[in-house]
């Protein structure tokens, strides 16, 4: 569903409605993953891996999952422009353009991040997304400013091409050093750039998905506090396993669903036969993740 909006250059908005499920509630698939998913298939091979092989895969994926998804998450980098070319993304599914470029270093694959200049808001809306996202490193010693800006740049881009903007702050280690809260910093991130304009906000799972019960509501009731959007969980950082019950313990505290990749499909990268594995094991998960955002949203 689409709004007229005559501050865009198209005169028209795309709005939440384009990458959320009928509930209201977000199921979004994420396939942006760069070196992280090499890295991913390395574990499983001797020979180096390719670019190609990211693109098969993401391709792949993209068209085995996208009927059981709201949205797609994809990098220009490997994938955006082959997953619209071979016509991947299910006539359900909003297409979401990742907007960041990853800068490697200090033995990260992200250890910071600016908007990517060549994906342009226009150009990706012409190709068929309805959103961009960016990722916004959040590290306790480097200043705040630095990271409002960029945040605040990327939601006028979109806001410009009639866009959704999604962000997804997440928290790293202190550049100098010592010692630091993890979760402390994954809820400032929430409170220092969650009321900027951005349609849409992606959060890190408090405690990893690893804490109680308890421990894990409380931080997501304070995450909904601080954000005036919207939000939603990643899964990065937590068990596959803990997952669907961190989805619906955040969604008890105010989250609206998932924007999530490892958790659908890491395990069956390696396989003998990949589109059979992710149609028997990741349509499944992300069947169930959809069942858990909806009876959550609903109530």
């Amino acid at each position: 569903m689409t709004e007229t909006n005559p501050d865009t250059a198209t005169g028209t908005r795309f709005r939440l409605e384009d990458v959320a499920r009928p509930s209201g509630g977000f199921a979004m698939l994420a396939v942006d993953q760069r070196e992280a998913m090499r890295a991913m298939f390395a574990e499983h091979q001797d020979a180096p891996v390719t670019d190609q092989q990211l693109t098969d895969f993401k391709v792949a994926a993209t068209r085995v999952l996208t009927p059981h998804a709201s949205a797609v998450l994809v990098d220009k980098q490997f994938a955006f422009d082959a997953v619209v070319d071979a016509g991947a993304v299910a006539p359900t599914c909003g297409l979401i353009a990742a907007a960041d470029h990853f800068i490697a270093g200090n033995g990260e694959f992200v250890t910071s991040v600016e908007i990517d200049r060549a994906v342009d808001p226009a150009a990706v809306r012409e190709q068929g997304a309805v959103a961009m996202k960016l990722l916004v490193i959040h590290r306790p010693d480097e200043p705040a400013a630095t990271r409002v800006e960029m945040v605040e740049e990327f939601v006028e881009r979109c806001r410009a091409a009639g866009l959704v903007s999604i962000i997804e702050p997440v928290a790293k280690a202190p550049r100098a050093g010592g010692a630091w809260d993890w979760d402390a910093c994954v809820i400032e991130a929430a409170r220092e750039l969650g009321s900027l304009g951005a349609d849409l906000y992606k959060a890190e799972v408090p405690f990893k998905g690893q804490g109680s019960d308890d421990e894990i509501r409380r931080a997501c009731a304070e995450i909904t506090e601080a954000v005036a959007s919207p939000w939603v969980v990643l899964s990065s950082g937590v068990p596959a396993e803990l997952f669907p019950h961190a989805v619906e313990l955040a969604c008890h505290e105010g989250a609206s669903g998932f924007l999530a990749g490892r958790a659908v499909w890491a395990s069956v990268i390696g396989s003998d036969d990949i589109e059979r594995d992710l149609r028997e094991v990741s349509i499944p998960r992300l069947q169930r993740l959809g069942q858990i955002v909806d009876e959550a949203v609903g109530r």
